[in-house]
């Protein structure tokens, strides 16, 4: 039987039917079929007659130009492209700035839950804030999902069967960026990091790869989250004579630590900046010709195909610039998440959380990724190097595509894992 005489036959079961695109050969069941599906329909519970999102961001402070207003907008596309209800709910999504303070981050985060009825949180950028709001989130039995959050201990140490890492983390960045480094000469490091979870994470990261590749670790030094001036540091890291100065932090420290670099004369001096992070955002406000030649290692990039430069161009639209990986990231998980709430019928947590996992992760920027016993999405990320101003096309366009990293090599390996969800054989 068709899927039209479907329709007529069982009406609000259609959808499900074509989405599941089964071929039935007679009546009886096309009957069966539906009864299941409108039975599963009128069961559907979602709590407060509303799917509610949370996007705990920066929307102000040293991330905000890659999270922030950006990944709002990314939530609010997910939705869009979703259609705006589930289950026949409608889906409302709230925002709030977490400033970087993690007594803060963690109170919108029990307030949302405990009495606005949030049901999932994402983003939070800021590794310690995103520990702290994982274990609201467990306590509450409620549902979070990282892209702008960056520490392994998330689904390490402190995982939960109620928080999901979505876009990347240190290890990623570490081992894409800091081994194409070493292999390609830069054999002595001195690293700036950020002096909180992220950036010692990152540091320890990169030691680890750095070593492994056959590379020393000459000195590693810490500064304050939104610093200014980096000439102490920067001082200290050429007196050192390490061959690559490796930049452990994020946002505008990145931008403020290369913008200074290349006013000290660095590269002019043999030495060599690597960025373990650095975001299409962080290069459009530094300018091709002092970002130029550094590597890093992204989740996405807006001008992979046609599917994501019509998505991205619709972003700029919006925004103003074209989406950080963190950004794609919030939209992404958004998407999955709003796959699972149909899929489950409900937006109970534990319900939603085992059909994310069953479900295989496809969106505008990502293909067959999948999620992890320990809540570590695996999914290819890139290798990719800023472009010089020659090469560059027009705006925007800044990443040299190198290679594409399989996914087994993006996330640390489950033998090595403390996380409690993970099964050891």
């Amino acid at each position: 039987m068709k899927l039209d005489l479907l329709s007529a036959a069982c009406g609000t079961c259609a959808d499900q039917l074509k989405e599941t695109k089964v071929k039935l050969k007679n009546s009886k069941w096309v009957a069966a079929v539906c009864s299941t599906l409108l039975a599963l329909h009128a069961n559907a519970q979602i709590s407060d007659n509303v799917v509610k999102i949370g996007v705990l961001t920066d929307m102000s402070g040293v991330t905000a130009d890659i999270t922030g207003k950006g990944s709002l907008v990314a939530a609010q596309m997910a939705v869009q492209e979703f259609g705006g209800t589930v289950v026949g709910k409608p889906i409302e999504v709230i925002s709030a700035d977490h400033q970087h303070k993690t007594d803060l981050g963690a109170s919108i985060a029990r307030q949302w839950y405990d009495t606005e009825k949030v049901d999932v949180i994402v983003d939070v950028p800021n590794s310690s804030i995103a520990l702290a709001v994982q274990g609201i989130a467990k306590q509450s039995k409620r549902l979070v999902m990282f892209s702008g959050a960056g520490t392994t201990a998330l689904t390490n140490e402190q995982c939960s069967p109620y928080g999901f890492h979505w876009t990347y983390d240190t290890y990623a960045v570490a081992h894409g960026t800091a081994s194409a480094v070493v292999k390609a000469g830069g054999k002595t490091w001195f690293i700036i990091a950020s002096d909180y979870a992220f950036g010692a994470q990152l540091a320890k990261d990169t030691t680890e790869v750095v070593l492994a590749e056959g590379g020393k670790v000459l000195g590693t030094v810490k500064h304050p989250l939104n610093l200014a001036d980096f000439a102490s540091l920067l001082l200290q890291a050429q007196a050192s004579g390490a061959n690559v100065i490796g930049i452990a932090n994020a946002g505008n420290d990145t931008i403020n630590a290369i913008k200074q670099g290349g006013e000290f004369g660095i590269t002019q001096k043999g030495q060599s900046l690597a960025a373990m992070i650095l975001m299409i955002n962080d290069v459009h406000n530094l300018g091709l010709k002092t970002a130029q030649g550094t590597y890093l290692t992204t989740a996405s990039y807006w001008d992979l195909n046609p599917k994501t430069r019509e998505w991205s161009k619709a972003f700029m639209e919006k925004t103003g610039a074209m989406p950080s990986m963190l950004q794609a990231g919030v939209y992404g998980s958004v998407l999955h998440y709003l796959k699972a709430v149909k899929a489950a019928g409900t937006d109970d947590a534990d319900k939603v959380a085992a059909a994310m996992r069953a479900m295989p992760i496809n969106d505008v920027f990502t293909e067959n990724a999948r999620i992890r016993e320990d809540g570590r999405v695996l999914r290819d990320m890139y290798l990719a190097r800023v472009k010089t101003p020659a090469a560059s096309k027009g705006p925007w366009d800044y990443f040299e595509i190198i290679s594409k990293i399989p996914a087994a090599d993006t996330v640390m390996p489950l033998s090595a894992s403390k996380c409690s969800l993970v099964t050891k054989k």
